[in-house]
């Protein structure tokens, strides 16, 4: 496996809930700004204590060129890039309708070379509540697992696959975007 794409900081638990809160912070301040648009909020899906490389952070800005392409046809109101220890973070606030914007945000999940590798959310307000759409929502198909193509759900909250599996798989996913580019 390649040691450079996991060479970053190692992340403890308290700092990954620190940002977690922060991360839910930042998406309701953007959500007020204007509570009629929704949000994209984009991160790294990235299992294991290294959450931010030089390599990840390569990965995610090709995945923030296909998300600026998906939605060139809109202005966004905010656009906002984070780059922490704790991960990657990319916000857009945009006037589409939710269910476009994840339909949008899918098709990059299931068909660009890193879509597996991101979490691109689409979040509105509720009264006071932030809600996400889902997949289901949209009688769309759950997200794969990295390492079998089961749920990834259920293999996460089961736990049926070590990180050293899905770190392996991970770099399987880099080293074959990186041919892909250079076609």
């Amino acid at each position: 496996m390649s040691n450079s794409i996991f060479s970053g900081s190692k992340i403890s638990l308290s700092e990954m809930l620190a940002a977690r809160e922060l991360r839910v912070k930042t998406q309701r301040e953007l959500l007020s700004a204007d509570t009629e648009e929704v949000l994209l909020s984009a991160t790294m899906n990235i299992p294991g204590p290294v959450k931010y490389s030089e390599t990840f952070s390569q990965v995610f800005q090709r995945v923030m060129e296909a998300i600026e392409e998906a939605v060139n046809d809109v202005t966004p109101l905010v656009n906002l890039f984070r780059e922490e220890p704790t991960g990657i973070e990319y916000y857009l606030l945009v006037p589409l309708a939710k269910e476009e914007l994840k339909h949008r945000m899918v098709e990059i999940e299931e068909n660009h070379d890193y879509g597996r590798l991101v979490d691109l959310d689409v979040l509105s307000m509720d009264g006071e509540e932030i809600q996400a759409i889902g997949r289901a929502e949209l009688n769309l198909l759950p997200r794969k697992c990295f390492v079998c193509d089961a749920n990834a759900k259920i293999c996460g909250r089961s736990r049926r696959h070590t990180i050293e599996e899905i770190q392996t798989k991970i770099v399987e996913i880099v080293e074959k975007g990186k041919v892909h580019q250079n076609d």
